[in-house]
């Protein structure tokens, strides 16, 4: 029994031994690929960063002062200055400033009776506010009714009213529209279903700017009662 212990000692350590030099030779076969890996990794992160450092942050700032000397044509009245450039930051530039400049390139050229290129604009601009959201949506159906695109327009406005919410200022404005463009449908029933909505849900809304809703509801009911 006293031989014996040293040949199984020695063969217990010589599996040891052959087992850590298995995993040795799997971590050197695997030295490279994690090597690779970590430099992949690396030039990732570099890459990320030179976008936020030198394009991104660059041409945020670039954007901005771009769409800031549009604005000041703007309140120093140059639309058709303030207009070109605008279009140049919407067209040229991403971010928040050529995401706004649609909106604001849109505005203008409604105002100048440029309905189609100003929808073109309207569609582009993706506003986060709320109120914002709507205003841009109302503007989008107002160029499809000077399009006589009256159906599509009075889908505007009814998404205007949705995204606008319990706004007591806004929502029942696009809900008259709404209700206009039905009339102008012939769509009675629906133009008088919009006004008694403005009446029941906003009942401040008439007398605030002097209008009486009533006698438009009660227009459209006769026009309907008479289809």
């Amino acid at each position: 029994m006293a031989k014996e212990n040293p040949k199984e000692t020695r063969t217990s350590i010589d599996d040891l031994n052959d087992s850590l030099t298995g995993i040795g030779q799997k971590i050197q076969n695997n030295s490279k690929v994690l090597m690779w890996s970590s430099i992949i990794v690396v030039a990732l992160v570099a890459i990320v960063l030179i976008y936020v450092y030198a394009i991104r942050q660059p041409g945020i700032a670039a954007s901005n002062d771009a769409i800031g000397q549009a604005d000041m044509q703007a309140l120093m009245g140059n639309d058709s200055i303030a207009l070109a450039q605008y279009q140049t930051v919407a067209n040229d530039y991403g971010y928040a400033a050529g995401n706004r400049a649609n909106l604001n390139a849109a505005i203008l050229l409604y105002k100048e009776g440029k309905y189609q290129e100003a929808l073109d604009y309207v569609k582009k601009f993706d506003g986060k506010d709320k109120v914002i959201a709507a205003a841009a949506k109302s503007l989008e159906g107002d160029c499809l009714v000077n399009l006589e695109k009256y159906q599509e327009a009075a889908n505007c406005f009814a998404q205007a009213a949705k995204t606008a919410g319990d706004n007591p200022a806004y929502t029942p404005l696009f809900l008259m529209k709404e209700a206009t463009v039905y009339r102008a449908l012939k769509d009675y029933k629906k133009e008088a279903a919009l006004y008694k909505e403005i009446i029941d849900q906003y009942p401040a809304y008439g007398p605030s700017i002097n209008l009486d809703i009533e006698k438009y509801l009660k227009r459209a009911e006769l026009a309907a009662g008479q289809e």
